[in-house]
């Protein structure tokens, strides 16, 4: 433990579905559905069938009713259920999409690009933005276009370029690009130049698909809308479930549609796996490196032990032990690739240490002057320097083998951490706030301002978000990009000691922090309330590290000289995992 002072939408034509009507309505739900009968040669019938005489005595369906069927009615043509659509269509009185929406499918599915050009004057009257018709008309002539080139047809694909396309006066630099096609020696050439799939069903298809967001769904339905609303729907259960902390296929066949997305607890990282007691006094830091595969661990015992990760048991082993740290080792930082290790110590320390980790050799002991505290390091993500400093009023740049780079006078450093533009070092000091400095331009700038001393912080991996553990407040977390106070965790205590949290879990949704209070506590981080409340040790807990390659690993590292590692319960019963005293569920 170390102690420390410091607009509406428009609306849509009447023609998705005409419950009531006559016969010869009907008949265009029929043969508008987007279906090929086979009697007709693949085009849709004009036949209108006999009218269902109950038809006329059904309730009118509501427009969600209309609108589920139409879904149901996509979904299943692309199963190739044609006849199934054709009835349900018939009997419920709907159509699938607009007759002229179907002529225009069929034409562009089967290359009738004369037919599909002559198709859209009509669709043009039925969309709110007609000007969309140029749009469309140049994606029409640009697969007509490249499909001249596949065949071969160099005269033809040139005079579509000349008198088609370029008169649309749409999109020159996309023409300048198509023109320069007429150059490939071969299909195979146009193809990967093009990154086209070739003349065919595939690209014709992926062509329907952008054209159709041109047109109203009243006219056609954007394409696989049920399985797109599906899909929502498990994401959103996904990111409603307080414990999803696995990456899950964005696909359907993944998951079961027929019951809710549930994650229990029981696979969260709420059991105690291991206690290591190699260290023979506090533990003040904990680290995981960068690819997961290893554990660092500094103490008031003077030395940092190097823990190797099992691969399949997720066990940790001891690897290596790097001593003689006179002052204890209170803050590690890897290299971006894991190749280097430094360790800083408490307040009254002036030395860092730069370990090579591979071969457990001492690289660089760097002191700038007797009178500094070099006790927090953060590594620029070029692997090639790093920032150090303490609250003695220092602040420097060096290079590996402890050379200074530059220097930044009157800056009493709690914590820091370099962004990952390269140049901008965020430094949280005595003054109550975090500052962003740049040593290119020589500027600073305020970010963060405080009401009571922060005492740590840490930064998620996009640079968005700042976690703060603020003395006597806890754990708040920050919007650096739009200097907002984003949310404030309850149930740790935080007094006057360094205590050190962090993002973790599956894309960084959960925070972990240690306390005061001998617990490790974890948030889901949209939710102030804790969702699990760890405990085993039996002194403050110092650091929290989540495995940032292992979602379901946690270690934490604590004054009562252990370090406990968390993982999943290796058990299936309904008995709570040990160490798991109380959950909440997530707020709205």
């Amino acid at each position: 433990m170390q102690a420390n002072g410091t607009g509406g939408q428009e609306p849509e034509p009447q023609m998705s579905c005409r419950n009531g009507e006559s016969s010869s309505s009907v008949a265009g739900a029929v043969h508008s559905n987007g279906l090929m009968p086979s009697a007709n040669n693949g085009l849709p019938s004009t036949e209108s069938p006999e009218p269902d005489s109950s038809a006329k005595k059904k309730k009118r369906l509501s427009q969600s009713d209309e609108d589920v069927i139409r879904l149901i009615g996509q979904h299943l043509h692309g199963l190739g259920l044609n006849q199934t659509v054709d009835l349900l269509m018939q009997e419920s009185g709907c159509r699938l999409e607009h007759p002229a929406a179907t002529k225009f499918r069929n034409h562009v599915i089967e290359g009738e690009w004369e037919k599909a050009e002559s198709d859209l004057n009509e669709l043009k009257a039925l969309m709110h933005s007609p000007s969309a018709v140029v749009r469309m008309k140049f994606l029409l002539l640009q697969q007509k276009y490249l499909e001249y080139l596949e065949d071969g047809k160099v005269l033809e694909a040139l005079q579509v370029l000349r008198a088609e396309l370029t008169p649309l006066k749409y999109n020159t630099e996309r023409i300048h690009i198509l023109s320069g096609y007429l150059m490939c020696s071969n299909s195979d050439d146009l193809r990967a130049k093009a990154e086209w799939e070739g003349k065919g069903t595939a690209s014709r298809s992926k062509l329907l698909d952008k054209l159709q967001t041109y047109l109203p769904p009243s006219v056609m339905l954007p394409p696989r809308r049920l399985q797109t609303l599906l899909r929502q729907a498990v994401e959103l259960q996904r990111d409603r479930c307080l414990y999803h902390n696995t990456k899950l296929d964005s696909g359907l066949d993944s998951v079961s549609l027929l019951i809710d997305h549930v994650c229990s607890r029981k696979q969260f990282p709420c059991y105690t796996q291991q206690i290591l007691t190699e260290h023979c006094n506090e533990v003040w830091f904990c680290k995981f490196s960068n690819d997961g595969t290893k554990l660092a661990s500094g103490s008031k015992d003077t030395t940092v032990i190097i823990w190797q990760v099992d691969p399949d048991t997720h066990l940790l082993k001891q690897l290596k032990t790097l001593e003689g740290h006179a002052y204890g080792v209170s803050y590690l930082a890897w290299s971006p690739d894991d190749t280097y290790l430094i360790a800083c110590g408490p307040d009254d320390c002036s030395e860092l240490w730069l370990w090579n980790v591979q071969t457990g050799e001492l690289r660089t002991k760097m002191s700038q002057s007797h009178e500094d505290s070099l006790t927090s390091v953060a590594w620029n993500p070029d692997g090639k320097r790093f920032v150090t400093g303490g609250q003695r009023g220092q602040f420097y740049q060096c290079d590996l083998d402890g050379n200074l780079l530059d220097s930044w006078e009157g800056v009493r450093v709690q914590c820091l951490w370099c962004l990952n533009d390269g140049r901008t070092v965020l430094a949280s000091d005595t003054h109550q706030r975090i500052r962003g400095y740049n040593f290119e331009d020589l500027t600073d700038r305020n970010i963060v301002q405080e009401d009571h001393p922060v005492m740590s912080f840490t930064v998620s991996k996009n640079g968005r978000l700042a976690l703060l553990n603020v003395a006597t407040q806890g754990v708040h977390l920050w919007d650096l990009q739009d200097r907002v106070l984003v949310r404030k965790y309850q149930g740790v205590t935080q007094g006057f000691y360094t205590i050190h949290s962090c993002f973790g879990g599956y894309n960084e949704d959960f925070i972990a922090s240690g306390s005061e209070d001998h617990k490790v506590y974890i948030w889901h981080k949209r939710s102030e309330l804790p969702i699990a409340e760890l405990t085993g040790h039996t002194r403050t807990v110092n650091c929290v590290s989540w495995n940032p390659a292992l979602p379901g690993l946690m270690a934490s590292a604590s004054d009562d000289g252990t370090i406990r590692v968390w993982g999943p319960a290796p058990f299936l019963d309904s008995q709570e995992p040990e160490g798991l005293t109380e959950c909440f569920s997530m707020d709205s």
